[in-house]
């Protein structure tokens, strides 16, 4: 990686028609889930990088690693300018300054977020690869058509949650999985089969409970049950409910 504290890269002499393609950790269109795989991946605790957003043309992301999670934050054009948070920087350089000297970020859940290093766009790798020395002569029976690329789809996650019973109004911690439009619970992590999969389709709203003599609930209305979960700490809760209601927005416009 290089050196956190050279924040351009090498320009051309001719004036580029966008400012920021002279920020060495500006990463253009890299897409949200690509940012997240490279910051977890390559990244280390404070490790950011700066994107546009998806959300328009005068809209850009601040992507930043806080320990084993990626959280995004807008920033906005503004004509020549740029705000950020409560902040109005009028130049490039005054709001790449302000990351060079103060770079520290809150979330809307109170949680102090330390930018510690800009990730750079341009990455040197090892020219390493290895020989093939013979192909295989073993057969395995399948054609071109088997070979679908296949990836997880966008918005997964899997933690351990507090789950409150149906009938006996205890609380058991459980493992969940979020995969497509499925929200299944375990027993445990090892478990291969869910104890039950709540199909998201039928889902009519998630939202925080304060009804809970615990903190950190949230729960999902379901017309035959409404589900009671807790987190360990309000910044999971808000992540989960968040990523749950990103879910049901998806269904309801392929409705």
């Amino acid at each position: 990686m290089s050196d956190c504290s050279s924040l351009y890269s090498d320009c051309s002499s001719k004036e580029l028609e966008d400012e920021l393609e002279t920020l060495g950790w500006y990463h253009y269109d890299l897409s949200r889930h690509a940012t997240e795989a490279l910051l977890l991946s390559n990244g280390s605790d404070g490790s950011y990088l700066l994107r546009k957003s998806h959300e328009g043309p005068n809209f850009l992301a601040i992507s930043v690693r806080a320990k084993d999670s990626v959280k995004h934050f807008h920033v906005t054009r503004k004509g020549d300018g740029y705000s950020f948070g409560f902040n109005e920087f009028p130049t490039l350089r005054d709001f790449i300054e302000h990351f060079a000297n103060q770079p520290l970020l809150g979330s809307e859940t109170g949680t102090l977020i330390m930018l510690k290093c800009p990730y750079p766009r341009r990455v040197e790798e090892p020219s390493i690869y290895e020989s093939v020395r013979v192909h295989t002569a073993m057969q395995t029976g399948r054609t071109e058509n088997d070979l679908v690329a296949n990836a997880p789809s966008l918005g997964t996650k899997e933690g351990y949650l507090l789950k409150q019973g149906a009938i006996i109004k205890n609380w058991k911690t459980r493992w969940f999985t979020l995969n497509r439009n499925e929200l299944k619970y375990f027993k445990d992590k090892m478990f291969e089969e869910p104890i039950r999969i709540l199909d998201l389709t039928s889902c009519s709203a998630v939202q925080f409970d304060y009804s809970q003599e615990k903190v950190n609930c949230f729960c999902l209305v379901f017309p035959e049950r409404t589900f009671y979960l807790c987190a360990k700490t309000g910044v999971e809760a808000d992540e989960w409910i968040k990523i749950l209601r990103w879910k049901l927005s998806q269904i309801r416009k392929g409705r």
